[in-house]
């Protein structure tokens, strides 16, 4: 990873699920989660468990679903630690002689043999068990991150993919960072581990500096994050090629979901040598992955040549300053406009 040379103007938890291990920052999350076990009710929850249990491939440890609902093989998406439907094949229940299930892709993978008892593998659906699936309604499996829903076990998979409750991504773009965790944890995260810059406020004056800026085709700044308005945004600054040619981008993604990253805009400004180019939208969420931010062009983009003629001097050296502000968008409720609030 390359760096930059920049100039500027409660307790955490953890719970451990299926696919790994969610960090989290607050105490509310178990209130809710006891909230659904009362609900339910003790003895209903266990029981639906244990059932819920014999649903699970011994192999995968996925779900098994049958095909008389037409649902997919699910796969695991680690992006946003949920599973998924994948477009491509059938999930079947298949038992071996003696009544143990396996699902249809784990059936390839073990050769046809069972992997509790090692009996040879026939065609044989289990009806009885599909039957039993249909009737089962399952909490969300981010309950124990503040999710109060139930659902029927055949829309539990879409919910979950879509779950305003289910954990974020570390935004870090430098590495594969697989940390996951709510976003005050993923904030100490990124100030302890990653040791990125941390400001309060919402306008900044940055200036990124690069030796022999020809020599390098793609390259990752470090990540800035910025608090205001009671929220935290990543500031990303990084060289790649663009079609036939080289460019420096910029952009802003907000920690937090869509929705609400849509109530806020940022504009981003560079120039130099009596010119200057400005961007101006919305901040994408960390929902949406660094590099799909990226791939979509979606921030201030900025031609090699363009920025090395901001940089002045004779050009073989990028320093480049970049300026922007933050504000939060406020609908009138008389005019229905948007005015922005730029107190933060």
């Amino acid at each position: 990873m390359e760096t930059e040379s920049m100039d500027c103007e409660s307790s955490t938890r953890s719970i451990s699920n299926d696919n790994g291990t969610y960090h989290f920052s607050s105490t509310k999350n178990h209130a809710a989660a006891a909230v659904v076990t009362n609900i339910v009710g003790p003895t209903t929850t266990a029981a639906a468990t244990s059932v819920y249990e014999l649903l699970e491939c011994p192999v995968c440890t996925f779900s098994m679903y049958p095909p008389i609902h037409q649902v997919k093989f699910c796969s695991f998406d680690s992006s946003s630690l949920a599973v998924v439907p994948a477009d491509d094949t059938t999930q079947f229940y298949y038992l071996c002689h003696n009544g143990h299930t396996l699902c249809s892709t784990c059936k390839v993978r073990v050769h046809n043999r069972c992997p509790t008892c090692r009996q040879e593998l026939g065609d044989i659906r289990c009806l009885a068990l599909e039957k039993v699936a249909e009737s089962l309604e399952l909490p969300c499996k981010y309950y124990n991150l503040g999710c109060p829903e139930i659902f029927p076990y055949y829309s539990k998979l879409k919910h979950e993919s879509l779950c305003n409750f289910r954990p974020y991504s570390c935004p870090y773009a430098g590495s594969e960072c697989g940390v996951v965790g709510d976003i005050p944890f993923l904030v100490s995260h990124l100030r302890d581990d990653h040791k990125v810059d941390m400001h309060a406020g919402s306008t900044f004056n940055h200036r990124y500096v690069k030796s022999n800026p020809r020599e390098v085709e793609n390259a990752t700044w470090m990540l800035t994050v910025f608090q205001c308005f009671g929220q935290y945004f990543c500031l990303h600054f990084e060289a790649f090629q663009l079609g036939m040619g080289p460019v420096y981008m910029a952009f802003l993604r907000f920690m937090g979901d869509e929705e609400e990253a849509r109530s806020y805009s940022y504009s981003l400004e560079v120039g130099g040598s009596g010119r200057k180019l400005t961007w101006e939208g919305a901040p994408r969420s960390i929902r949406d992955s660094h590099r799909k931010v990226r791939d979509s062009n979606d921030g201030l983009i900025i031609q090699r040549n363009m920025a090395l003629f901001f940089s002045g001097g004779d050009r073989k050296e990028l320093k480049l300053r970049v300026t922007g502000k933050i504000w939060k968008e406020q609908h009138s409720p008389d005019s229905g406009l948007c005015i922005p609030d730029l107190s933060s």
